[in-house]
């Protein structure tokens, strides 16, 4: 089997930055899953990336993540061994061996955490995701437009309980899921959407692990040649963007087990006299300036600290940052009707069709 890369300990600081990135404001905190990634790493050894083309057809691929509003996670750590209780569980389901770990989606704490169960069980990690990006909810994902069930699926909380799920569709799966993830304290790990190679090969985001890692070295290198680390990652990206200002105003609760909200921004320098706003569910999923609607979901909003061009969440938002907002295109296969339906504005409440603000 070829491997594209092994990944070491010292690798997952730019593995964690890129998800950030990617995460487009959600998927939590990436500091937690770096952790715990870079010590398991340490104690089992490195993880080998593999192109998903090197699986065979028949052999089985399941995702690994973390669920939970944002806000939560950043309080309540795991205890290290409830993804790997939650990958056992599910393999013991399943009732045959599994050949490699997936990413269920490249942002935040869930770019890191497959790296988690690949070291401990010395399998390969495929270079790819379900999403390109990070998304609220389970059934937001690439899997459910080629017809996989996230079922069953295995949560493990913190205090050592473990919850299996079957239902009868991924929407389902993610009403239950998120009540479970509620009454478990806010954040579950789990194992779910087991899938054969064959069709991990159609259904999967490709690269996007490696693309992690580039997002993270393209700014670290920025920094240490002192070239403007935000333009060094809209050129790696092909981003826009789309807004520089100072948080003004932030609105921020947890319902539902989201981090729900919107953020207001006053322009600064070649924005000066403008405004901004961004709208989020643990993720921003809309962008207006002057009161217009710029870009929505599907496609890929994220907000770069002005001076160091570090990534900010949604749950680190703070009054007073100056930050630069990006907009960069979403996977092609979240621009079919398929897509919309499953993660475009309707779906999340907004008024307003999906409109490419690429080719506009």
């Amino acid at each position: 089997m070829k491997i594209l890369r092994t990944i070491k300990a010292e690798d997952m600081e730019d593995i964690a930055t890129g998800g950030a990135i990617l995460g487009t404001g959600g998927g939590g905190d990436p500091y937690i899953g770096k952790l715990m990634a870079q010590e398991a790493i340490r104690k089992h050894g490195p993880v080998n990336l593999i192109d998903i083309d090197e699986l065979a057809d028949d052999a089985l691929v399941v995702p690994v993540a973390m669920m939970g509003a944002p806000t939560v996670m950043t309080e309540k750590l795991p205890q290290g061994d409830e993804l790997i209780n939650a990958f056992r569980a599910l393999e013991q389901l399943l009732g045959r061996k599994i050949d490699a770990v997936l990413c269920g989606e490249a942002g935040g704490v869930n770019s890191t955490t497959p790296f988690v169960v690949a070291a401990m069980t010395g399998l390969p990690l495929v270079d790819g995701d379900g999403m390109g990006r990070a998304y609220p909810e389970l059934q937001m994902v690439t899997f459910t437009m080629h017809g996989v069930s996230a079922t069953p699926m295995v949560l493990c909380d913190d205090k050592g309980n473990s919850l299996v799920l079957n239902t009868v569709s991924n929407a389902w799966t993610e009403r239950l899921a998120r009540a479970a993830t509620v009454e478990m304290g806010g954040s579950a790990l789990l194992a779910f959407y087991s899938m054969t190679g064959a069709v991990a090969k159609k259904a999967i985001v490709r690269g996007t692990l490696t693309l992690c890692a580039q997002l993270g070295e393209t700014l670290r290198q920025a920094k240490a040649s002192h070239v403007d680390p935000v333009n060094a990652v809209v050129d790696k990206l092909g981003a826009r963007v789309i807004f520089h200002g100072r948080v003004k105003d932030i609105d921020r609760r947890t319902v539902g087990g989201f981090a729900r909200g919107s953020a207001r921004f006053d322009g600064v320098e070649e924005w000066k006299g403008h405004t901004f706003k961004l709208d989020f569910q643990n993720e921003f999923l809309m962008a207006e300036r002057d009161g217009e609607i710029l870009v929505t979901t599907p496609d890929l909003i994220t907000v770069l600290e002005a001076e160091s061009g570090r990534p900010v969440t949604a749950d680190a938002l703070r009054y007073g940052l100056r930050l630069i907002a990006l907009a960069l295109p979403s996977n092609p296969q979240w621009q079919n009707p398929a897509g919309i339906a499953l993660v475009g504005p309707r779906y999340f409440g907004y008024d307003v069709d999906y409109r490419n603000y690429f080719e506009a």
